[in-house]
């Protein structure tokens, strides 16, 4: 599936697509591949508990907040697929950070979930069809396709790593 356009999601998570250098979903989970299955595991469990600044997350906050964001894609996603007429919730990113118990984990099984979720959004998204992934839902009160929601998805792993390569891992070269 191509590309989404401008209008298919909304306007805040043009950060996130426009980060996607692929014009094809398969192709940018296909690419995105070796950044989930290697990139994360570079960081080792001392790394995991950085935070680059005072009230910001750690390495390791970073990491649940991202898995838990695919979880959330995910379910609008299949919504949305199934043809959900009711507008689904917001997510308030930092209460989720707050209870999410991320420092507690280890950064290996924090490694592992990502690459357990990665899985299950790579099996979802290939079993829509043309007709599911164009079909749009609401979620706050907000428009987005499916198709959307997978380079969303996309984007927003891209989004976070060069945060961690720019705020969090810059510290140790």
């Amino acid at each position: 599936m191509p590309k989404p356009i401008q209008g298919t999601y909304p306007a805040y998570f043009e950060n996130y697509v426009s980060q996607v250098p692929e014009t094809e979903l398969s192709d940018a989970f296909k690419n995105q591949s070796a950044i989930v299955n290697s990139f994360f595991d570079g960081i080792d469990e001392e790394k995991s508990k950085y935070a680059y600044a005072p009230g910001k997350w750690t390495i390791k906050e970073l990491m649940q907040h991202m898995i838990d964001a695919e979880r959330i894609f995910n379910y609008r996603s299949l919504c949305f697929a199934r043809n959900e007429q009711a507008s689904l919730p917001n997510f308030e990113e930092k209460d989720y950070a707050v209870n999410s118990n991320a420092n507690n984990r280890s950064w290996k099984e924090l490694c592992n979930e990502l690459k357990a979720v990665r899985t299950a959004t790579e099996l979802l998204f290939k079993s829509f069809n043309e007709e599911m992934l164009n079909r749009s839902g609401l979620a706050n009160n907000k428009p987005a396709t499916v198709n959307a929601l997978g380079f969303i998805t996309v984007g927003h792993l891209y989004h976070h790593k060069k945060i961690i390569e720019s705020r969090y891992l810059s510290k140790y070269n």
